[in-house]
């Protein structure tokens, strides 16, 4: 059990000096290791969830030119946050920082422990305990995949990691043995997770010969390091099936606003139906909204994968007449580009897009 090495002297109690010796000469320069504000390293905490680093650099620097302090974001326009969030997904995370900075903007202040940061709107125990940690050096352990991956393999640990008593063993284990220093305890969670992400990795054989903790990794020494974590298989995604219209009247295409709760909540979509429609299908439903079809462009096929369904989409590119129902919104391209249409409809906002541009192009 993960939970029984709490009593002895293990593996992981070797952990902090090497460890802290290969992030300081080892570390990948990122701009919110660069900062002790709270503001900023919660952005990126925030950003980085369910999201890749190379993915994060780019929006994290536009995020902050435009929203440069909480009272900015706490003020910000839901339509300009939505479209600058346009692409990372997991809208409700843009949403819940919004909800969180009116809270601190109110507070005259940031949060500085780990109970006062849980309290926010989307800030869970990973992400108070990392912003807690690197803003204001408490001593708050950060447990994400990658640290679940290293003290696993460290420790030899067959515990199922989707577990959340594994979860809270291991947070234990490297609670105690956080160093004391503040300057160590600012970089500790940031070193065991660069750990995780470039050394001890997910995908392939970990890379143990440029690891600090090799010569005493219980899964390197006894060969269970590559089958380690442990996790339960997930549950599979439902798979649904969409048809998805772009709708086309005199250089504008349709758009509505998605209900404000749940799967991309508020956000903008092109009109789409249940199911995968054929044509007569397809014309049909266009003409319940009281449209009247004039010619047909092109039909797209698209997939996008969320975390608990998959959209299989069939699209039509349609010229039509008529208004349709009152929450349509029919946008011209600036007003298509002014709006976050989410990602998952990516390939019908760039066949939008080009059939606007072209009407534009042509009548000027």
């Amino acid at each position: 059990m993960c939970d029984e090495i709490l009593t002895t002297k293990t593996p992981l109690s070797d952990l902090p000096e090497p460890l802290l010796d290969w992030y300081r000469a080892n570390a990948r320069d990122l701009p919110w290791r660069r900062t002790r504000d709270p503001y900023r390293i919660w952005v990126s905490e925030i950003m980085l969830q369910q999201t890749r680093v190379a993915v994060v650099l780019g929006y994290y620097a536009r995020f902050l030119a435009a929203f440069p302090s909480v009272e900015a974001l706490a003020a910000a326009p839901e339509q300009q946050l939505m479209k600058l969030w346009e692409g990372l997904g997991y809208y409700s995370r843009a949403r819940n920082l919004q909800k969180a900075a009116g809270l601190v903007a109110e507070r005259g202040s940031f949060p500085d422990t780990y109970a006062e940061l849980l309290s926010l709107p989307g800030v869970g125990d990973y992400t108070a305990s990392a912003i807690a940690s690197a803003a204001f050096g408490r001593r708050e352990a950060a447990v994400d995949g990658n640290v679940l991956r290293v003290v696993t393999r460290l420790t030899d640990c067959h515990d199922d990691i989707a577990d959340p008593k594994t979860k809270k063993a291991i947070r234990a284990q490297v609670q105690a043995v956080m160093p004391e220093a503040e300057e160590d305890v600012r970089i500790f969670n940031q070193a065991t997770m660069e750990l995780g992400a470039t050394v001890c990795v997910p995908n392939g054989p970990p890379k143990c010969e440029v690891c600090p903790a090799a010569g005493f990794c219980l899964g390197r020494l006894r060969g269970t390091a590559p089958v380690l974590p442990v996790k339960a298989a997930k549950k599979a995604r439902r798979t649904e099936e969409r048809t998805v219209l772009v709708l086309l009247r005199q250089g504008r295409t349709a758009l509505r606003r998605r209900p404000g709760r749940g799967l991309l909540a508020g956000l903008w979509e092109f009109p789409n139906v249940d199911g995968a429609l054929d044509e007569d299908a397809a014309g049909a439903a266009a003409a319940a909204w009281g449209l009247t079809v004039k010619a047909w462009r092109n039909k797209l096929t698209a997939k996008h994968i969320f975390t608990h369904v998959e959209w299989h989409m069939t699209g039509y590119t349609l010229e039509v007449e008529g208004d349709g129902p009152a929450d349509f919104f029919w946008a011209d391209a600036a007003g298509l580009r002014e709006r976050a249409v989410p990602s998952a409809f990516a390939r019908y906002y760039a066949e939008a897009m080009t059939e606007l541009e072209d009407v534009w192009n042509e009548s000027n």
